[in-house]
């Protein structure tokens, strides 16, 4: 039934874009989650390292878009890929962890690089998933509570004492960058001998929306300097009020500058190096598959853009010193997820407004 499927897929896939040698496989290959491959995000980071390497190395390659979020309809995508000749295959998110545990050993013989996720069959009612990763597959998830640690230390460092948190649903990934970014505020507060104040509220979603919009305008209203927009589309919100406000707003997850004037800066997943390094290992014969991989400071795995960043003074050689005593090991962070409040967090110098 999946070739069926497969096959039916393959006609009407007008989004399915072909680059590469012009040949009729393609050894590397992408499947994009419901977004875009220029979607400013997931999609298009991941999407960088792959071409990165590809044109590098004149390798052929190609992304596939599946046409609904299902995991059915991700495995089918993926299948696509498969047929298409792929060798490697990038799948940008946690959404496709049910998906790869489901393909993983049906083919042996591709290997496929999973973004900020763990292969599981979803059976969440169980309390509990069951999880494998498989020898071809490369598990990459990232330190997200260090990028928002630099995103709340520069903010702080900056000039700002009154700064928002407006995340998307509490999964742990966010959370962390929650986390991050209210220790990176507290650890600059100290250091400055100030007080900060921080509001923040989940949204229960990765989308933007007026409730949202509305929320990030009410606390700029009330002396809100920058609030990190934290879960996807929930950023376009954050943004759209800075810009009425005339405010600013903390990207997530990529470079988001473009997307604003209002974009400070951003908490990145350097998701292009973790894809290209991905790769390189694959060709090389040394790819580290059945286990995670975790992307951090110490092997730039995340980071701020500071080419873009429109920091007053905040300075490249203070981020210098702050990133490389985070690769050191030298600052500490509270990365539990087990309470999303961030109540458990030891704070001396940042006060929290959790908003229900």
């Amino acid at each position: 039934m999946k070739k069926i499927i497969s096959v039916l897929l393959v006609a009407i896939m007008a989004t399915a874009m072909l680059v590469g040698c012009g040949s009729n496989t393609y050894e590397l290959s992408l499947v994009t989650d419901l977004g875009t491959i220029d979607d400013k995000s997931f999609n298009q980071g991941a999407w960088e390292g792959l071409v990165q390497y590809a044109d590098e190395n004149e390798i052929s390659y190609k992304y596939y878009q599946p046409q609904e979020g299902t995991t059915d309809a991700y495995i089918d995508t993926i299948e696509l890929a498969i047929e298409g000749g792929a060798k490697v295959v990038v799948c940008p998110g946690f959404l496709f962890e049910t998906p790869i545990f489901n393909v993983q050993n049906e083919y042996p013989d591709v290997n496929f690089i999973l973004l900020d996720g763990v292969p599981n069959d979803g059976n969440w009612d169980a309390g509990m998933p069951t999880y494998e990763t498989a020898s071809n597959v490369m598990s990459i998830q990232f330190k997200e509570d260090q990028s928002g640690y630099l995103a709340g230390y520069a903010a702080v460092k900056d000039g700002n004492t009154k700064l928002g948190f407006l995340g998307g649903m509490a999964v742990p990934a966010v959370v962390r960058f929650g986390y991050g970014y209210v220790q990176g505020a507290n650890d600059a507060a100290a250091e400055l001998g100030i007080d900060v104040e921080i509001m923040y509220h989940y949204t229960g979603a990765f989308v933007a929306s007026p409730e949202a919009q509305t929320m990030a305008a009410s606390w700029y209203e009330n002396g809100t300097e920058v609030i990190f927009g934290c879960g996807g589309a929930v950023g376009n919100s954050v943004m759209a009020a800075a810009e009425s406000a005339g405010t600013k707003v903390i990207g997530v997850d990529v470079d988001q500058s473009a997307e604003s004037d209002t974009v400070m800066t951003s908490a990145m997943k350097l998701l292009s190096n973790s894809v290209y390094d991905g790769i390189v290992a694959y060709y090389a014969g040394t790819f580290p598959g059945g286990k995670t991989t975790i992307f951090s400071a110490e092997n730039k795995g995340v980071g701020l853009p500071m080419e873009t960043s429109k920091f007053e003074t905040f300075s490249q050689a203070d981020y210098d010193a702050i990133l490389a005593s985070l690769a050191a090991g030298e600052v500490s962070i509270n990365d539990s997820v087990s309470d999303t409040t961030t109540a458990d967090l030891a704070l001396s110098n940042v006060t929290v407004s959790y908003v229900e």
